[in-house]
């Protein structure tokens, strides 16, 4: 079992950054693929940001690329979301990932864990 405790959430003026991070504890081996999604109220949850964690590949939803960075760090196997220019658009509460298989996408049902969730509200 792996528990992932995030955090880092807040809000903040449109132009504004924050920065998400995850820590991953329990079982936290194989974790191929560790990512970030957010959920917008009556919507389903979508991908923002995944990482391998073997060679460190990287993917953006075309709405966030160019503002958000996701960074793995190997040393302590946290996962950071980076997110700068904020906009309105982007308020809505934000999931850390992970998943055991080698592949990594936005496919939300593949991945093994989740965290609790943090709210990140952008003011205009």
């Amino acid at each position: 079992q792996v528990e992932l405790a995030e955090s880092g959430g807040g809000s903040v003026q449109a132009g504004g950054s924050l920065r998400l991070s995850c820590v991953p504890s329990g079982a936290a081996k194989n974790l191929y693929c560790m990512a970030w999604f957010r959920q917008f109220p009556g919507k389903e949850r979508e991908g923002v940001a995944t990482i391998h964690t073997t060679g460190g590949a990287v993917n953006y939803a075309d709405s966030v690329d160019g503002r958000f960075s996701i960074v793995h760090d190997d040393a302590d196997n946290t996962l950071y979301l980076y997110m700068n220019n904020l906009r309105p658009g982007d308020t809505a509460t934000y999931y850390c990932a992970v998943r055991t298989t080698w592949s990594c996408d936005f496919s939300a049902r593949r991945y093994n864990y989740w965290g609790q969730g943090t709210q990140v509200t952008v003011s205009s």
